[in-house]
Order: C-alpha cells, then structure tokens, then sequence
C-alpha cells in the first residue's frame, strides 16, 4: 500500500482550513448585512435572503397607515381559546415601536353572541345556510368576510385577514404597499402542477396559471375596498370549488384558501 507524502497532508490540511475560513467569513458577513450570498459553483444559497421594499415604494419614517385585525371564529371551545391566545399578544405587541396594528375583530359566524363578548370585540354573523358547507365549515370564512364588510364599520383603509392560531411575537407593521396587499407563500399550494383543475375556475383567457399566487387569504393585509371587491368571488368560488368533486379531493383541507 502507498504511503501518502507529509506534505501533501500539510497542503490538504491547509485547504481545508482555507476552504471553512471563507464559507464562515462569507455567511456571517451575509447575516450582518443581510445581503444575497450565492455558492456560484452550484448555485446553491448559503443562507435565506432578505429581500428588502425598493426605495421608490418606501413610507416616510414618520407615516403610518394602521390596519384592521379580523380573523373569523366559531363558538367552539378551541376556537375561543385560540381567540383569547391570540387577542391576549395583539394587546401585547399594538402599541410598541413599529406597530402599525390597529382595531381587532372577532368575526363570529356562529349566529349568535357567545361568552367572549365582553372580553374580545366581537361582530356576529350568520352561518351559511345548514348544509352548504358539506361538513367543511372553513368555508363559513369568506361569508363571514362578506357580511362583515358590507355591515360594519371599520375605521382603517388596510385589514389584515388572520386566523385564531396565529400568536403577534412582534410588532407587525404594514407590509402592503397601496393596491399592493402582502401575503404569506405557502410552499404546499402549487397552482402550475393542477393547471387543470385550476383552469375549471380561472379560464385561459385570464392569463396563466402562473397568475395564481401560491397564497392563502390568511395571512394578508390588503386595502379594504379591494377587499370589498375580492370577498363575493371568494365565497362564490369557494363554494363552487366544494360542489366539484374532482377539486374537492385534491384540494382537500386546503381549497377555502
């Protein structure tokens, strides 16, 4: 068997050393300055990018444009512990440097008041009418959104659709930039890999399916008179997309969205 030369252990140990030093010099300059790194050999990230506002979209340091909480709820047990969960850290979070949260809202689509009343500002809604919702009452959601909007009033231009398991661990500001709402991808919505069943409610004429953004209605902070607008078709969709089978069990938990 060949012995391997001395110096050749030194010279390997030496690139190595190299090697380690410029991945970690580069990945902790990256995390200070919050810049894009690349490993350009297979373009792989070294780390998330922060991808920052452009400066020509930028607020000015001193403006505020405040929006409106509002998830939906049932008068279910869990529902309203994750309700008093969540209200309890919006309390926490609203008023600290860069918040720009304003009301909250606790739309009940069970019908009638419940115990939580007093404690969290609550609007009530009714129900979609027994059995339209086939069992899956996430799709009371976008009517709830419909009958809210067009019967309460709300002070903020901009409303950040959440839900009741969503927890503030930060001031949230607002991340949505005129008719521009913000919104969270979700990496398990793929419109492009169901074109066809996506098509059946968004026709060709529309654009492509790539039009369709992998996002949920919640979270997203969105103007209110877009909102206005959107919330009609969302429900009629929502209902259309339950009524039809195909879509119905491929979509699963997550066609409301």
């Amino acid at each position: 068997m060949a012995r391997i030369s001395p110096l050749f252990l030194v010279l390997l140990s030496l690139g190595f050393f190299f090697a380690t030093y410029n991945l970690l010099t580069m990945t902790i300059q990256n995390r200070a300055t919050g810049t894009l790194v690349v490993d350009e050999s297979d373009r792989r990230l070294l780390s998330d990018p922060i991808i920052e506002m452009p400066e020509n979209v930028r607020k000015p340091k001193n403006a505020k444009l405040p929006f409106h909480i509002a998830l939906t709820a049932t008068d279910a047990p869990y529902s309203k512990w994750q309700c008093r969960i969540m209200y309890y850290w919006y309390k926490k979070k609203k008023d600290l440097p860069g918040s720009e949260m304003g009301g909250f809202t606790r739309i009940l689509h069970s019908g009638s008041p419940d115990n939580l009343m007093e404690e969290i500002p609550t609007f009530v809604v009714d129900p979609l009418p027994a059995g339209l919702d086939r069992g899956y009452i996430v799709l009371n959601r976008p009517w709830a959104f419909v009958q809210w909007l067009e019967k309460a009033t709300i002070e903020e231009e901009y409303i950040l659709m959440a839900e009741p398991d969503h927890i503030f661990i930060k001031p949230l500001p607002n991340l949505a930039h005129g008719d521009y709402p913000a919104a969270y991808p979700f990496f398990y919505i793929k419109p492009v890999q169901n074109e066809k069943i996506i098509r059946k409610f968004y026709p060709e004429e529309y654009g492509p399916v790539t039009n369709v953004d992998p996002i949920g209605n919640s979270p997203v902070i969105i103007k209110r008179e877009l909102l206005e607008k959107i919330a009609p078709t969302w429900m009629n969709v929502s209902l259309r997309m339950k009524d039809d089978p195909e879509t119905d069990k491929v979509f699963g938990w997550v066609l409301e969205m």
